[in-house]
């Protein structure tokens, strides 16, 4: 008989500006609060089936943020109203959770801990962090994809996205011809959210260890080992920046996240006695 708790259950939290955020409980244990990177929402990106491989041991609450699925999108964005968006989820957990947060959404996850004592361990992934010359800067890439929006072109934004996080274009050109581009282009107008975020870490300069020295919650920083080199420069680099942290590189493994191989890290990382 299948566990009752192993099945998600949604309900609507209400954020601190009035915006509804729809989140979603799966599982058993404590609560473990996923934040999605760009573009990513409960119905499309990794996290529903990373809360699946985790709900024997946590309770997962997923969420989508504003602007995605179901979640609400006052205006004017802000990222402290991501922040508070998170906070409403951990009221909805009973007032405290782990977090997990992958590529932008790692940035995010990262912010929130920094301000709401409710994050009591904290892990992250592929934070999209450039701090030296081992790429290109993105300010052009952010200009483009916010022009793009302003003009009514979702798709090409999402191209200029897409480049910039570099896939190669033959795959680009795939997506357009399958289904999963209309819903990309449904969430396209977040990109700028994202931006928002990440965009000033990624200037090619070393990170500032005094925007996170009041953190001391236990941080797990990872990357893939087939990932570029880029990524896993900017990831090693924050884990030395943060008072509390400690990086592993997982074997084999890239941007595109497969749960099998995260799962038992993250067990073993947030049901570790600190």
């Amino acid at each position: 008989m299948q566990d009752e708790n192993a099945k998600p259950s949604t309900q609507a939290v209400l954020s601190r500006d009035g915006t509804l955020i729809t989140c979603e409980r799966q599982g058993h244990g404590h609560p473990l609060v996923l934040v999605d990177g760009a573009l990513c929402s409960r119905t499309m990106g990794p996290s529903g089936p990373l809360a699946k491989a985790l709900a024997d041991n946590f309770t997962v609450f997923r969420y989508d943020r504003r602007g995605r699925g179901d979640s609400g999108n006052t205006a004017p964005y802000a990222i402290e109203r991501e922040v508070d968006d998170i906070e409403a989820v951990l009221r909805a957990a009973g007032g405290e959770a782990y977090v997990w947060g992958m590529s932008s959404g790692a940035m995010l996850a990262l912010m929130a801990a920094t301000r709401l004592p409710g994050v009591k361990k904290l892990a992250l992934y592929e934070a999209p962090l450039i701090v030296d010359d081992s790429r290109a800067t993105t300010q052009a890439d952010w200009a483009t994809i916010g022009t793009a929006l302003a003009e009514g072109r979702r798709g090409d934004a999402i191209t200029a996205f897409l480049k910039s996080v570099g896939m190669p274009r033959l795959l680009i050109v795939f997506m357009k011809l399958t289904p999963i581009w209309r819903r990309l282009k449904a969430v396209a107008h977040t990109l700028p959210h994202d931006g928002a975020i990440v965009a000033g870490d990624q200037l090619g300069k070393p990170l500032d260890p005094v925007r996170w020295a009041s953190l001391r919650v236990p941080v797990l920083v990872t990357d893939g080992g087939k990932s570029p080199a880029w990524l896993r420069h900017g990831n090693r680099a924050l884990a030395k920046a943060l008072p509390n942290a400690r990086h592993q590189t997982l074997p084999g493994q890239n941007h595109i996240l497969k749960p099998a191989a995260h799962a038992p890290v993250l067990t073993a990382f947030f049901n570790a006695q600190d």
